[in-house]
């Protein structure tokens, strides 16, 4: 997405006029990201289930630490975004691959404070039926990125293609168990400060869903930016599944590899 695509809403550009600014270029979003020194602007292709994001920032707003909804616009091309700027160090930072059990500490304590928050006014339902629609969308509109996948899933001891994924994870659904669920809840997403959290961000999947999906994904993040999949530096002696021990619950591998086979389809 280039700059010159689009042209800011007079709303916004007042706030923001003459600020400093710098570009985010991570994570794998097709979106523009300023970052200011209190706020950050994040541009997108309209998408009207951006507007379900806005209301579930506001039911958030004062239960657990997400970015604050200053101003939201869009045109029939793009939506713009205004929100507060969460501060502090993402959870791969170095600082605590270096110093798991602290880390590990601070996941358990911020699931169990979204499994903790009454989901009854929730504005998203984000359970398996509704995951599996989103994810037969995107097989059948081929939007499924075959370069962004684990090289054993569609494989010769793996699934065929995406279409035959799909039906097992179709034939294949877990028990339900709903929670406020992050949707994302992987290491880049979650911003620590001072020994605690200090804020959730990417909140584009969150809602009503099933506990292990967050699960799943954490996992999946501690363990690839452990072991060097991400990175590029191996941390020796970490195994993912001490997450599980500050959980305080037992692991469910059979959850856990399906929701991280749904997620291959996203």
């Amino acid at each position: 997405m280039k700059n010159s695509e689009f042209i800011l809403p007079d709303k916004i550009k007042k706030i923001i006029e003459g600020m400093a600014y710098q570009l985010d270029d991570v994570g794998k979003s097709d979106s523009c990201v300023y970052i200011f020194d209190e706020m950050v602007l994040k541009i997108e292709k309209r998408n009207v289930r951006n507007d379900e994001t806005i209301e579930v920032m506001k039911f958030l707003d004062g239960k657990i630490l997400v970015p604050k909804v200053i101003c939201y616009e869009f045109d029939e091309n793009y939506q713009y975004l205004l929100m507060s700027r969460i501060t502090g160090k993402m959870a791969c930072d170095e600082y605590y691959l270096e110093h798991p059990e602290e880390l590990l500490q601070i996941l358990a304590d911020t699931l169990k404070e979204l499994w903790s928050i009454d989901t009854k006014t929730c504005p998203r339902i984000r359970n398996i039926d509704v995951e599996l629609a989103e994810a037969k969308y995107q097989v059948e509109n081929n939007l499924v990125d075959l370069d962004d996948v684990e090289q054993t899933t569609f494989s010769k001891d793996g699934f065929k293609d995406p279409f035959e994924l799909l039906e097992w994870l179709k034939n294949n659904k877990p028990t339900y168990e709903p929670v406020l669920s992050h949707g994302d809840f992987c290491l880049p997403n979650i911003f620590i400060k001072n020994g605690k959290l200090s804020g959730l961000i990417d909140l584009g999947a969150t809602g009503v869903g099933d506990k292990w999906r967050d699960i799943a994904l954490c996992y999946r993040s501690l363990r690839n930016n452990f072991n060097g999949t991400y990175g590029g530096k191996v941390y020796e002696k970490f195994n993912p599944d001490m997450l599980f021990e500050y959980l305080g619950i037992k692991p469910n591998y059979d959850k856990i590899k399906y929701y991280l086979l749904l997620d291959e389809l996203f």
